[in-house]
């Protein structure tokens, strides 16, 4: 009549972690799980999980993630291994390492961008080939 279920734990790469509105942080974060950031943190923060910055967020840092949503205000570099959205309400100033970018209109985006697969640097094939007409 009644089924034997089994507790089961939440694997490390599943937790969500959340700054919420109001809350100021001074220093580094780094987590294998989600965050989210809806107030403020200064310093850098590493995750390997997706990192969300709500509209009131603000971070004054170099942001390392997998992927990211941004609606709130970044200062600082970021390097979003897969997909980086910078929502409409986005305000970044700092330079962009990407693999994909999605930027909505009204997104402010001052910095330089890296995007896509890494390129070899064509410098090289012409050094050889200059070095055997020579």
């Amino acid at each position: 009549m009644f089924n034997k279920t089994t507790k089961t734990e939440a694997s490390p790469g599943t937790s969500i972690n959340l700054i919420g509105s109001g809350t100021s942080i001074t220093g580094d974060i780094t987590s294998n799980g989600d965050v989210r950031i809806d107030g403020t943190l200064t310093g850098n923060i590493q995750t390997s999980g997706k990192l969300v910055i709500g509209s009131s967020g603000k971070i004054e840092g170099n942001i390392v993630c997998q992927n990211a949503d941004v609606s709130g205000e970044i200062n600082g570099t970021l390097s979003v291994t897969e997909l980086l959205v910078l929502k409409a309400s986005a305000k970044v100033l700092g330079d962009i390492e990407t693999g994909k970018l999605s930027i909505e209109p009204n997104a402010l985006f001052t910095g330089m961008c890296k995007m896509g697969a890494i390129v070899k640097p064509i410098s090289r094939k012409n050094e050889a080939r200059e070095a055997q007409t020579a």
